[in-house]
């Protein structure tokens, strides 16, 4: 298999399809409506792709302690992801509207969590896709079993206990978060019930390092972002979260595209951290980057 690049345009990604030698997997999803991704898969979608439900497919059952979105367990995931004709050496596609803010949750599932190194996101999704000329489909993909057997690296993983270690020791500056400046800030609360951040926490909102169209940027506009964030400290330090894990992901990617290694995730994220009333929250700039 040739070199597999983290991002793909829809014109490298068509031939392929064409060619059946990629899996592609559509993962748009709403907050708010949860039913929303998979109608708009019916609506129209890249023909051959398979939906997945970020709720079900990309997430076990929310408990009393966890974030919003906890990681589903290893043979949940094993079978998702056979369902989808998905095997230990498949070149893996996913995508989602356009950012790529939600199809990242399984791009770094698949890349760092599984250690599956033939997985990209489409760059500029499904907008990208219509905008090239391609066609859609409204037909359920048919389904074509796989064989998967790779298992998660949990080392990728930073736990809340971990969060609060890291506080203790004031490394709250290693802990960077890419939800939008004003949750972060505490000034709105869309999801959760806490509005505001950890403590010492740096602020890196996703869409920095996204074009308008939705695209990502260049390498080297990548790591000027990044070197403004993290400075002079160490990215192997660093943990990357959001609400409940997934738009996270997309700091790893772009950390990746810059040239940086990637740093873990803090899958609970923010929804986990305000489960217990006693651990602290800051609202204001902080060390709002």
């Amino acid at each position: 298999m040739n070199q597999i690049n983290e991002l793909i345009t829809a014109e490298e990604l068509h031939p392929l399809i064409v060619a059946g030698e990629v899996r592609v997997v559509d993962c748009r999803f709403n907050f708010f409506d949860t039913e929303k991704g998979r109608h708009d898969y019916f609506a129209g979608h890249i023909p051959s792709a398979n939906y997945a439900d970020m709720d079900h497919d990309l997430s076990s059952s929310v408990t009393e302690t966890s974030g919003r979105h906890p990681l589903p367990d290893t043979s949940s995931i094993h079978k998702t992801l056979e369902g989808w004709g998905i095997s230990d050496g498949s070149h893996v596609v996913v995508y989602d509207e356009d950012n790529g803010a939600l199809a990242v949750r399984l791009w770094w599932m698949l890349r760092y969590w599984l250690g599956h190194p033939h997985v990209s996101v489409l760059d500029g999704g499904l907008a990208a896709w219509v905008l090239a000329g391609y066609e859609t489909s409204t037909l359920e993909s048919p389904r074509v079993r796989g064989r998967y057997t790779r298992m998660p690296d949990d080392r990728m993983v930073v736990s809340t206990q971990d969060i609060v270690s890291k506080i203790q020791k004031g490394e709250g500056a290693d802990i960077i978060d890419a939800r939008d400046g004003a949750r972060f800030r505490g000034e709105n609360e869309p999801i959760d019930e806490v509005a505001g951040h950890i403590p010492g926490a740096k602020s890196f909102p996703l869409t920095t390092n996204l074009k308008k169209n939705g695209a990502v940027k260049n390498g080297k506009q990548l790591a000027e972002a990044w070197s403004l964030v993290i400075g002079e400290r160490d990215i192997d330090n660093a943990v990357v979260m959001c609400g409940s894990g997934i738009t996270a992901c997309h700091l790893v990617l772009t950390a990746k595209l810059a040239g940086l290694d990637a740093p873990r995730l803090y899958v609970g994220s923010w929804s986990e951290w305000i489960r217990d009333p006693d651990r602290p929250v800051e609202v204001g700039d902080g060390v709002d980057s």
